[in-house]
């Protein structure tokens, strides 16, 4: 049943409906009075309702069961069954129906007690039909948002998942579960898992599924921002608030507005920036860099991290007070090698996605392929697995995928070194003799990932399992130092 408080009731005044200007919900009216019967139905079937009336609750239930309105406007008092035990009953056959109820002047306790069981709302007799139709039309709106909402997930559960996230394994089932109660909500979310697990996937469905769907959703990842510029990037600035500031610029949450703002990466946030967040979050307002105003706003903040939320705080990387406001709800999700059984209807959907954007007609791939996917266990999850796929069918020249299309030495472990190797090491390998530092150590293993991403930052950084600011931060320290990241041309996209 429709809940009362989720659409505001107003009492605008409101001009005659044309004709066909209302949804056509159909609206059962229940009253024992009949002059009173009449004159409801007339003024409800005027605003382009479909109605039908019934005298008591028992004739009430009578309609209900074979003309199945959406509306039931019923008078508390009548024959027989009155609207309390009426109201009762159309809880219990299945409650999506809203409820109005009508009161006479001095009954204004029963009308609340209605409510408290379900009504969606209630009117004082005499009834005033502005109250009535405004009503009627929030109702209206709240059932339509709704049948909206049903069509979209049943949208977004086709292909054994739910939207573009893929799966029939239980960790997977548990994940949907947990994004379909918590969409319709405005609470926040923080997502954990690994990286390259597909937490902003979540927080898009979160989106979709919700009744701000057709607001926008903005991502921003708090590890890939310069920290001088954060803020500015979070809550934007005015023109001069700081050298080259040469506008005025919204930021995210401005662009999010009645919309969705996803926080990715939250553990790499200053900490400074995390106190001022946490503010906005709790008064519901912020403050432009370099403005007076506090402008409030309308926003669902999700966030998401790789870390572990709870050691982050005991580390001092992320302040426990935004932990704890963001943490209303939790998703974590799961790694692949924790739900492999997902990886042949995963990839197929990526090679669906891949044959459209690279122009190839490829129907799936071969059982040895298939069987090489399972057997490998992913240490950079989705992401990674995307990144072969896509690979994979570049290179393909046929129909269908073959294991000759993965990368070389896929899924093979390397040779342990003993004393008797003679070999060559490879053209890749961080050669660190005995006695080199371990601050040494680490450049050189940076600066040569850095080199085999042909200096793409971002895939260097996931290689090396340190976040984008970090690895920034540690360049900065080798600035004085000639490596790979003193060539031009240097990338931070994510390949």
């Amino acid at each position: 049943m429709c809940g009362a408080g989720r659409v505001p009731c107003e009492e605008p005044t409101i001009p005659v409906a044309e004709k066909g200007s209302m949804s056509q919900e159909k609206v059962l009216i229940v009253e024992d009075e009949p002059h009173a019967l009449t004159g409801l139905a007339e003024l409800v079937s005027a605003w382009d309702y479909r109605t039908e009336t019934a005298r008591d609750g028992i004739e009430a239930l009578e309609k209900v069961r074979g003309w199945q309105p959406a509306i039931v406007v019923t008078d508390l008092k009548m024959p027989r069954m009155d609207g309390m035990q009426l109201l009762e009953r159309l809880n219990q056959m299945d409650g999506s129906r809203a409820v109005i109820v009508l009161t006479a002047q001095g009954s204004i306790e029963s009308a609340v007690e209605a409510m408290k069981i379900g009504a969606f709302d209630y009117l004082q007799k005499p009834v005033d039909s502005v109250r009535l139709r405004t009503i009627l039309s929030n109702v209206s709106r709240q059932l339509e948002m709704q049948r909206e909402m049903a069509a979209t997930r049943t949208r977004l559960r086709s292909m054994s998942g739910l939207g573009l996230m893929v799966g029939t394994s239980q960790p997977m089932k548990d994940v949907f579960s947990l994004i379909e109660r918590v969409a319709p909500t405005n609470v926040s979310v923080l997502i954990t898992g690994e990286s390259g697990t597909g937490k902003e996937l979540v927080a898009k469905t979160l989106h979709e599924l919700s009744p701000r769907k057709n607001k926008p959703f903005v991502a921003v990842n708090c590890a890939a921002i310069p920290e001088t510029l954060i803020e500015s990037e979070i809550f934007g600035h005015e023109k001069g608030a700081f050298t080259g500031a040469i506008e005025r610029r919204a930021g995210c949450f401005e662009l999010a507005e009645e919309g969705t703002l996803l926080l990715d990466e939250i553990g790499e946030m200053p900490i400074g920036t995390q106190a001022k967040l946490l503010r906005v979050l709790e008064d519901r307002r912020y403050r432009r860099l370099g403005s007076k105003v506090e402008t409030p706003i309308d926003v669902r903040v999700l966030a998401a991290t790789n870390k572990n939320p709870d050691q982050a705080v005991a580390d001092g990387e992320l302040r426990g007070d935004l932990y704890y406001r963001l943490n209303v709800f939790n998703i974590h999700m799961p790694p692949l090698r924790e739900h492999k059984e997902d990886i042949p209807a995963i990839a197929q959907r990526m090679i669906a996605d891949m044959t459209s954007k690279h122009d190839r007609a490829i129907e799936g791939m071969d059982d040895e392929m298939q069987a090489r996917l399972l057997s490998y266990d992913w240490p950079g999850n989705v992401r990674e697995l995307r990144n072969t796929m896509e690979r994979a069918v570049i290179l393909c020249t046929g129909d269908r995928l073959q294991a000759q299309h993965l990368p070389p030495g896929f899924g093979t472990a390397r040779p342990l070194k003993t004393a008797a190797v003679t070999a060559e090491p490879p053209a890749n390998a961080v050669q660190v003799e005995v006695g080199t530092t371990v601050d040494e150590a680490e450049r050189l293993l940076i600066l040569k990932t850095l080199e085999s991403t042909h200096n793409n930052k971002t895939r260097a950084a996931e290689i090396l399992g340190i976040s984008l600011k970090t690895l920034h931060n540690k360049l900065k320290e080798y600035s004085s130092q000639p490596g790979p990241n003193d060539e031009a041309g240097e990338s931070e996209n994510n390949d």
